[in-house]
C-alpha cells in the first residue's frame, strides 16, 4: 500500500495525464473538423489565429508533459515540507502564452502569404520553389547550434526546474514562459512546415507531432533531429528542382 507521500503524486500524475489526453484529443478533433471544411474557412486574421492556437495545443501539449509532471512532483514534495503550493496550471499557462504569441505571428504571416499569392486556396505553398525552400530551411535549422541548445533544454526537465525555480504564482508562470521560449526556439521552423505541405494537412501535423516527441523524449533524440533535418533538406532540393508540389 503506497504511503501518503506517494499517493498524491501518483493520483496527480494520473489526473494530469488523463486531462492532457482529453485536451489533446479535443484539439485534434477540432483540427479534423476544420480540415474537413477548410475550403469554407475565413481568411481573416482572427480565424487564422484561432486555427493556429488550436494547432499549437494539439501538437505541443504531449511533448511538454515531462516538464509539467516534474513541476507537479516538485510541488508535492514541497507541500510535504509545508511550503506553499502553486497550481500547475500557472506553469502551463505561461508555456502556452508564448505559443499563443507565436500563433498570432503565424496567422499574420499566413495572411501576408495569401495576399502575395504565395499560398494556394488550399493553404499550401503555391509553387514547388517556395515549398522546397521551406523544407530546406527547416532541414538546415535542425543542425544549428540554436536548435541543439534549445533541444538540450527540452530534454532536461529536471535540470531546468531545479536550476530556474521561482517561487509563487508569478514565478510558476515565468518558469512556464521560459520553457516555452526554449520550446519555440527548438521547434519554430518545424511549425512552419505546414506552409509547404498545407496548413490543414493533418498527416503532416501528426508527423511533426511524433517527431517532436521523439526529439524531446526518446533516446538519441538529438540524432533523430539531425537525421530528420538531412531528410527535410534533401526533400526540399528534390521538390524545388523536380517541380513536384507537395
Amino acid at each position: 500500500m503506497p504511503g501518503p507521500s506517494i499517493w498524491p503524486l501518483n493520483r496527480d500524475r494520473i489526473i494530469l495525464l488523463a486531462g492532457s489526453a482529453v485536451i489533446t484529443a479535443v484539439a485534434w478533433l477540432y483540427m479534423v473538423r476544420m480540415a474537413a471544411g477548410h475550403a469554407r474557412m475565413s481568411m481573416d486574421v482572427g480565424a487564422l489565429f484561432a486555427m493556429w492556437t488550436v494547432m499549437m495545443v494539439a501538437m505541443m501539449l504531449p511533448s511538454t508533459l515531462p516538464f509539467v509532471l516534474v513541476f507537479r512532483a516538485e510541488q508535492v514534495h514541497r507541500q510535504a515540507r509545508h511550503a506553499p503550493m502553486t497550481p500547475v496550471g500557472l506553469f502551463i499557462a505561461g508555456y502556452f502564452a508564448v505559443w499563443i504569441v507565436f500563433s498570432a505571428a503565424c496567422a499574420l504571416l499566413q495572411q501576408v502569404l495569401h495576399h502575395e499569392a504565395m499560398l494556394s486556396p488550399m493553404m499550401s505553398a503555391a509553387s514547388p520553389v517556395f515549398a522546397g525552400a521551406i523544407l530546406m530551411a527547416a532541414g538546415v535549422y535542425q543542425w544549428t547550434p540554436m536548435k541543439n541548445a534549445c533541444l538540450r533544454h527540452c530534454r532536461s526537465p529536471l535540470t531546468f526546474l531545479l536550476s530556474d525555480w521561482r517561487e509563487g504564482a508569478a514565478g510558476a508562470f515565468r518558469m512556464g514562459a521560459g520553457h516555452g521560449l526554449f520550446c519555440v526556439g527548438c521547434c519554430w521552423m518545424l511549425m512552419l512546415l505546414p506552409f509547404a505541405a498545407g496548413v490543414m494537412n493533418l498527416l503532416w501535423m501528426a508527423g511533426i507531432t511524433v517527431l517532436l516527441l521523439l526529439e524531446k523524449a526518446a533516446p538519441g533524440g538529438e540524432w533523430t533531429a539531425r537525421v530528420c533535418g538531412a531528410l527535410l533538406a534533401l526533400a526540399g532540393v528534390y521538390v524545388m528542382y523536380s517541380g513536384i508540389a507537395l
